[in-house]
């Protein structure tokens, strides 16, 4: 079998998506620029959106999904009276309507409306599948389909009026949140219906006020590699551990290791060995037993 030609390259890179862009392409044109491996994102975002997509490389791929999961915040410019069938402005233009004037406590009763858990039903475009094929695919194609609500929270909403048709948005929320739907929702319920006319998403996990590499500052970077992060920035919402020798191997090697002697927190924790090495994500137990959840490294007991 061929070897994938590539680096073996590990961490994070944090871009600022350009808009017109897909994800996909982003992550391949960083990928290229560093002659990567293995790489892979924590979540799309449409075209249309700029802001932070968390780029992982090489080990770093591997505790992806602990970010996918992780609550994200976004900056939003909603146009009012204007409905598109995408509720965006990528969109095609499938009805107008008279924009009421707003008040304080329009602005009031829509925060409270559209704050905390809720369901949401996804926009037919999308990449959720049904039946095996994109929603997306099907939208293109001229096909609506009903689409089961979800569970979301938003956990913080902040509204302003920008203009007689336009709102802007800030809002932090869970994972699987569609902002257009959001909008849309904000839109229909004000009786003028709505799109996203801009979208930029300014965190994601525990990278709550990023640095964030625009595409043409880092392929103008003489070295690239100097915008990689350590695997473990991703990581630091968790607690910390660190393993002896021996605790480190049997980690390593996917065996539960008893901490009682130091008292961690249960739940997920990040594990080191004595060196400073990340050695993968565990679980502590009501025993104090620590579970390997995703090893980043392993050993065999012959070294």
């Amino acid at each position: 079998m061929a070897r994938k030609k590539g680096r073996d390259i590990s961490g994070i890179i944090l871009l600022d998506k350009p808009q017109g862009m897909t994800s996909n392409r982003a992550l391949r044109r960083v990928s290229g620029l560093l002659n990567a491996r293995k790489a892979g994102h924590t979540g799309s975002l449409d075209p249309l959106a700029t802001g932070l997509l968390v780029l992982c490389f090489g080990e770093a791929t591997k505790i992806s999904g602990r970010l996918l999961d992780a609550d994200k915040s976004y900056e939003a410019i909603a146009r009012l009276g204007v409905v598109t069938d995408s509720a965006d402005a990528d969109g095609t233009v499938i009805d107008t309507r008279p924009v009421p004037v707003l008040t304080k406590a329009d602005i009031a009763g829509l925060i409270e409306r559209f704050s905390g858990p809720q369901q949401q039903i996804p926009p037919m475009y999308s990449a959720l599948k049904v039946n095996g094929k994109r929603l997306h695919e099907l939208a293109r194609a001229g096909e609506v389909i009903e689409r089961e609500p979800r569970a979301v929270t938003i956990h913080a909403l902040a509204i302003e009026v920008l203009a007689e048709d336009r709102l802007k948005l800030s809002v932090r929320c869970s994972k699987g949140t569609y902002i257009r739907s959001l909008v849309a929702d904000i839109g229909e319920a004000l009786g003028c219906g709505a799109h996203v006319e801009a979208l930029r998403r300014t965190a994601l996990g525990p990278f709550r006020q990023p640095t964030m590499w625009p595409l043409e500052e880092l392929e103008a970077l003489e070295d690239p590699d100097e915008a990689i992060l350590p695997t473990d920035t991703a990581l630091q919402d968790y607690p910390s551990l660190t393993l002896d020798g021996p605790g480190a191997l049997a980690f390593c090697q996917g065996q539960r290791v008893a901490v009682a002697d130091q008292k961690p927190p249960l739940g997920w924790v990040r594990v080191y060995e004595a060196d400073g090495s990340l050695l993968g994500l565990g679980e502590i137990e009501s025993d104090y037993g620590l579970r390997p959840r995703r090893l980043l490294v392993q050993r065999s007991s012959r070294g």
